[in-house]
Protein backbone atom coordinates (compact mmCIF):
# COMPACT_ATOMS: atom_id res chain seq x y z
CA UNK A 1 0.00 0.00 0.00
CA UNK A 2 1.77 2.64 -1.23
CA UNK A 3 -0.68 5.35 0.55
CA UNK A 4 1.36 4.71 3.53
CA UNK A 5 4.47 6.49 2.18
CA UNK A 6 2.02 9.18 0.54
CA UNK A 7 1.24 9.82 4.26
CA UNK A 8 4.47 9.94 5.54
CA UNK A 9 5.83 12.41 3.51
CA UNK A 10 2.48 14.66 3.60
CA UNK A 11 3.80 14.75 7.64
CA UNK A 12 7.15 15.49 6.34
CA UNK A 13 5.74 18.53 4.56
CA UNK A 14 4.15 19.70 7.53
CA UNK A 15 6.89 19.17 9.91
CA UNK A 16 9.17 21.28 7.58
CA UNK A 17 6.29 24.10 7.17
CA UNK A 18 6.07 24.09 10.97
CA UNK A 19 9.93 24.19 11.36
CA UNK A 20 9.94 27.18 8.53
CA UNK A 21 7.32 29.07 9.66
CA UNK A 22 6.53 28.65 13.17
CA UNK A 23 3.41 26.71 13.96
CA UNK A 24 2.19 24.43 16.85
CA UNK A 25 -1.00 22.81 15.15
CA UNK A 26 -2.53 22.23 12.02
CA UNK A 27 -6.40 21.86 11.75
CA UNK A 28 -6.88 21.14 8.06
CA UNK A 29 -4.52 19.46 5.07
CA UNK A 30 -5.44 20.27 2.03
CA UNK A 31 -4.45 18.18 -1.25
CA UNK A 32 -4.86 18.27 -4.69
CA UNK A 33 -5.13 14.86 -5.89
CA UNK A 34 -5.64 14.04 -9.70
CA UNK A 35 -8.04 11.36 -10.67
CA UNK A 36 -5.26 9.26 -12.36
CA UNK A 37 -2.68 9.38 -9.80
CA UNK A 38 -3.52 6.08 -8.64
CA UNK A 39 -4.46 7.19 -4.85
CA UNK A 40 -7.24 5.29 -3.07
CA UNK A 41 -8.32 8.17 -0.96
CA UNK A 42 -9.82 6.17 1.70
CA UNK A 43 -6.63 4.14 2.41
CA UNK A 44 -4.75 7.75 2.93
CA UNK A 45 -7.42 9.08 4.61
CA UNK A 46 -6.44 5.83 7.00
CA UNK A 47 -3.00 5.74 7.05
CA UNK A 48 -2.63 9.84 7.29
CA UNK A 49 -4.60 9.42 11.00
CA UNK A 50 -2.15 6.87 11.81
CA UNK A 51 0.95 8.76 10.90
CA UNK A 52 0.08 11.65 12.55
CA UNK A 53 -0.94 10.53 15.99
CA UNK A 54 1.07 12.02 18.65
CA UNK A 55 2.03 14.73 16.44
CA UNK A 56 1.50 18.14 15.52
CA UNK A 57 -0.97 16.81 12.73
CA UNK A 58 -3.01 14.69 14.73
CA UNK A 59 -6.96 15.21 14.79
CA UNK A 60 -6.23 17.29 11.53
CA UNK A 61 -9.04 17.17 9.08
CA UNK A 62 -7.96 16.18 5.36
CA UNK A 63 -9.68 17.71 2.86
CA UNK A 64 -9.67 16.52 -0.66
CA UNK A 65 -9.82 18.40 -3.60
CA UNK A 66 -10.05 15.88 -7.18
CA UNK A 67 -8.21 17.33 -10.05
CA UNK A 68 -9.83 15.50 -13.34
CA UNK A 69 -7.87 13.76 -15.86
CA UNK A 70 -6.87 15.12 -18.94
CA UNK A 71 -3.96 14.44 -21.90
CA UNK A 72 -2.86 15.45 -25.55
CA UNK A 73 -3.74 13.11 -28.19
CA UNK A 74 -0.56 12.30 -30.42
CA UNK A 75 -2.81 11.82 -33.30
CA UNK A 76 -5.88 14.52 -33.68
CA UNK A 77 -3.39 17.29 -31.67
CA UNK A 78 -6.37 17.59 -28.97
CA UNK A 79 -6.21 18.33 -25.31
CA UNK A 80 -9.01 15.81 -24.40
CA UNK A 81 -10.74 14.55 -20.65
CA UNK A 82 -8.98 11.85 -19.92
CA UNK A 83 -11.45 9.61 -17.07
CA UNK A 84 -8.49 6.98 -16.93
CA UNK A 85 -5.02 5.84 -18.41
CA UNK A 86 -5.24 4.23 -21.42
CA UNK A 87 -8.37 5.27 -22.54
CA UNK A 88 -9.29 6.08 -26.38
CA UNK A 89 -9.22 10.00 -27.55
CA UNK A 90 -13.30 10.34 -27.82
CA UNK A 91 -12.71 12.66 -30.75
CA UNK A 92 -10.51 10.31 -33.33
CA UNK A 93 -10.25 6.73 -31.34
CA UNK A 94 -7.07 7.15 -30.90
CA UNK A 95 -4.83 5.63 -27.89
CA UNK A 96 -1.51 7.74 -28.01
CA UNK A 97 -2.78 10.13 -25.23
CA UNK A 98 0.01 11.59 -23.00
CA UNK A 99 -1.63 12.64 -19.87
CA UNK A 100 -1.20 16.88 -19.22
CA UNK A 101 -3.52 16.83 -15.77
CA UNK A 102 -4.42 14.51 -13.37
CA UNK A 103 -1.23 12.16 -12.49
CA UNK A 104 -0.82 14.88 -9.41
CA UNK A 105 -1.06 14.86 -5.72
CA UNK A 106 0.21 18.27 -3.57
CA UNK A 107 -0.39 19.45 -0.38
CA UNK A 108 -1.76 22.49 -1.92
CA UNK A 109 -2.56 24.54 1.61
CA UNK A 110 -2.64 24.01 5.76
CA UNK A 111 -5.03 25.58 8.08
CA UNK A 112 -2.81 26.27 11.32
CA UNK A 113 -2.42 27.54 14.76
Amino acid sequence: MHEMSLAEGILQVIDDAAREQGFSRVRVVRLEIGQLSAVEVEALRFCFDAVTRASLAEGARLQIDSVPGAGWCMMCSKTVPLPALYEACPHCGGYQIQPTAGTEMRVKELEVD
